[in-house]
């Protein structure tokens, strides 16, 4: 488990405290996490934390090798993450003044500040959205079944270009009446 305590760095006689920490990666996690991430492979985190009146600031930087379920084909596709998040720590109820001046308190109950688990939020929440192989990549393969199949947007947009617009077939249908009927 990756914590400090919201006392040592509120009395540090450092202004800011840095860790270098290789997470390790807890079975709770992956579960959590299991329709987003198949596995996690590596994860470095660096943190600074200060403190500034009433808060603990922490800023994290996350370096990550995960492996998430492509989302066309549920094939495992590996990916790297690499991204920073600042987070508040107070250890008691915000007032109504100290919400106000930040946008995200975490509330610290019993003085300890999970490092673990603001790591694991954020590292399923920078999973990316569209996910593919490098087969998908290359070869745009899309899935398909019996009667349908997914098409890229591309592909979409030239049936619509070469479909006729059924409002004009109509109209056109009463114009060739309109003719027959002057004969």
């Amino acid at each position: 488990m990756f914590t400090i305590s919201f006392d040592s760095i509120k009395n540090s006689k450092q202004p800011l405290v840095h860790l270098d920490h290789d997470l390790a990666v807890r079975p709770e996690f992956l579960e959590r996490g299991h329709e987003l991430l198949l596995d996690l492979k590596s994860a470095q985190v660096e943190v600074d934390a200060f403190y500034q009146e009433p808060f603990v600031v922490a800023n994290y930087h996350v370096s990550a090798d995960l492996v998430v379920p492509s989302s066309r084909s549920l094939a495992p596709v590996a990916i790297h993450e690499d991204f920073t998040f600042t987070e508040n720590y107070l250890d008691r109820k915000a007032s109504a003044e100290e919400a106000e001046e930040v946008d995200f308190i975490v509330q610290i109950p019993d003085g300890q500040i999970d490092l673990q688990e603001a790591v694991e939020d954020n590292i399923l929440l920078h999973i990316p959205t569209t996910g593919l192989t490098p087969e998908e990549k290359s070869k745009n393969i899309f899935p398909a079944g019996q009667g349908w199949e997914v098409i890229s947007e591309a592909e979409f947009e030239s049936e619509q270009e070469h479909k006729p617009n059924p409002a004009f077939a109509k109209l056109k249908d009463l114009l060739k009446n309109e003719d027959q009927g002057d004969d």
